[in-house]
């Protein structure tokens, strides 16, 4: 019965300990992003009411849901640039959200590399 318990007991820390892994991950991913989003908006010097917001759950539902409750004036998002049998499969986030939200979207996409 201790053996079991404490099976059972060591499998809980490491779960804990694997999420917690997980979660700092996500923070840390998110935070190299936003810097990373901050510096190319700072380089155009415009004068843009710009708002960060960091969601969890599907990203489609996520992104649509906040561009409404904020009430945007347009959403920019980025393109992974996957091919047909991709997006079929995996959906695409930003088609979703331009067919989703009321206000203007627009989608940058990567330049290709030669």
């Amino acid at each position: 019965m201790l053996t079991l318990l404490y099976t059972r007991l060591a499998r809980y820390l490491f779960t804990g300990d694997a999420i917690g892994a997980m979660k700092k991950y996500s923070n840390d991913t998110v935070h190299s992003v936003m810097h990373r989003a901050e510096s190319v908006y700072r380089n155009f010097g415009t004068n843009m009411n710009i708002e960060k917001k960091v969601g969890s759950g599907d990203a489609k539902d996520v992104i649509c849901h906040t561009v409404e409750k904020l009430n945007a004036d347009a959403l920019v998002m980025g393109s992974h640039g996957y091919g047909f049998f991709k997006r079929t499969l995996l959906g695409s986030v930003s088609d979703h959200c331009a067919k989703h939200v009321k206000c203007p979207v627009v989608i940058v996409k990567n330049p290709k590399q030669n």
